[in-house]
């Protein structure tokens, strides 16, 4: 069994494989850096390289998160917590890459779905309704990271697990700053 060091070590390396990098590669070296908003996320590999390549970005990014907190069931919660949010800070700021990661929501997704299901229907459910509302895929994503961290507050989950969704939901604010630029500008792109 890895030591709970180990177990965040790995899930910050796993956390580092971009998914959306990966495709762009397969793909014959689309740069996601240079197309649209720049980023490695699932909404930018969408508008450069189609839907398709957009939902494999999602469930890859999700995926690497959700493995990252498998590995490391039966520890403490607070080994846990701390490996979601190595996970979560190796999308955003991984080590193969310059340090120049995405967003982390959809990482975040794959290590909170097991560790705090509840919280996050309820942010999905709100992400949801805000993109069918206002179409922005930045706004709903800011309001998902905000209800997590409170649902799992309100359904007394355990307190490591909390603050490593309010930890996650303050980095997914931060990594969206340019994004909460364009909103108040009223230059943001719209999903659809």
């Amino acid at each position: 069994m890895l030591t709970a060091t180990a177990l965040v070590l790995v899930a910050y390396l796993l956390g580092s494989v971009s998914t959306g990098l990966l495709l762009a590669r397969l793909r014959g070296g689309v740069d996601l850096r240079r197309q649209g908003s720049g980023n490695i996320g699932a909404t930018n590999v969408a508008r450069a390289m189609g839907r398709t390549a957009g939902l494999l970005t999602l469930l890859g990014d999700s995926v690497k998160g959700l493995v990252a907190v498998l590995v490391a069931q039966g520890q403490s919660p607070w080994v846990v917590a701390a490996v979601a949010l190595a996970a979560v800070l190796g999308h955003m700021f991984p080590l193969y890459y310059g340090f120049r990661g995405g967003k982390g929501v959809a990482t975040a997704l794959g290590v909170f779905v097991p560790t705090l299901p509840l919280p996050v229907l309820a942010g999905a459910l709100v992400w949801l309704a805000a993109v069918l509302r206002w179409r922005y895929v930045s706004l709903a994503s800011l309001l998902a990271a905000g209800v997590v961290p409170a649902a799992a507050a309100v359904l007394a989950y355990p307190l490591p697990l909390v603050l490593a969704a309010v930890a996650v939901a303050a980095l997914v604010v931060y990594r969206h700053r340019d994004n909460l630029r364009r909103l108040r500008q009223g230059s943001e792109a719209r999903l659809f």
